[in-house]
């Protein structure tokens, strides 16, 4: 199998800047493409274009916002003509029990997971349908089909990922578009640094996942660029959960640690 499977292909990356979405776009250029990186983070999007080289564009854009959207798209159109691939990343979480959780904690998690995946899909869509096709991989999570305790607005989130991908996937296939959900477990990136940061959460953690470890962004990189090549030229639709077997355990009972 060929190690360069996206030569001469145009990408769209958001939450480029750090975690899963800079390992997908690091991943992409080292396999041919050129990658438009969206991120709200303007100096971690300069990290990543210092490291990548000319192969990355770097467009600051809050996901949330649908005119910063179609303009950070807008740079694949202006620099490449097509689009053949994105991967939707971006995001964060805000918590709270059901009771306590702020209104306004809500809708800006609501926001950032589901409603951006929407306004990137359409405008990403838009694109591939004049370019003659394409694939879109959103980057879901385990907790579209396990609640977490205090992450309501996250999981229900997520979940909506998962149908709005297969609806997505429905319409789009006559326009020779793929649609694939990637439901990651834990990962050691910026999002989980206060769980990965502190030991005894960390292990209440890592003792529920069979494989006994948290994933790298690269091993969710791997399969999200699987579903947008034509390895997987078959496959839209689906919601493929990575998470170490972490499904098959559910989540720890962090109460514990407050005694």
């Amino acid at each position: 199998m060929s190690t360069r499977r996206f030569d001469g292909r145009a990408a769209v990356v958001t939450g480029a800047a750090s975690g899963i979405g800079a390992a997908i776009a690091a991943a992409l250029i080292a396999e041919g493409a050129n990658v438009v990186g969206l991120d709200i983070d303007e100096a971690g999007l300069g990290k990543r274009a210092a490291e990548l080289g000319d192969a990355f564009v770097p467009a600051v854009a809050d996901v949330t916002d649908e005119a910063a959207v179609e303009a950070g798209i807008g740079v694949a159109a202006e620099r490449f003509g097509r689009l053949d691939a994105a991967f939707n990343a971006a995001g964060a979480s805000r918590i709270g029990a059901v009771t306590d959780l702020l209104e306004a904690d809500w809708d800006f998690t609501i926001d950032l997971i589901q409603k951006s995946v929407f306004l990137c899909t359409k405008h990403e869509a838009r694109l591939m349908k004049s370019s003659g096709g394409g694939a879109i991989v959103n980057i879901s999570s385990l907790d579209a089909r396990v609640p977490m305790p205090g992450g309501s607005p996250y999981a229900t989130g997520k979940a909506g990922v998962v149908m709005f991908t297969k609806n997505a996937a429905l319409e789009l296939a006559q326009h020779r578009i793929r649609v694939n959900a990637v439901l990651p477990g834990l990962v050691d990136t910026p999002l989980v640094a206060p769980i990965m940061g502190y030991e005894p959460a960390k292990q209440m953690f890592l003792e529920r996942i069979p494989m006994g470890v948290a994933a790298t962004p690269e091993q969710i990189a791997a399969p999200s660029l699987f579903l947008a090549s034509d390895d997987a030229s078959y496959i839209t639709g689906i919601d493929m959960v990575v998470d170490g077997g972490w499904e098959l355990s559910n989540f720890p009972n962090l109460a514990k640690l407050a005694g």
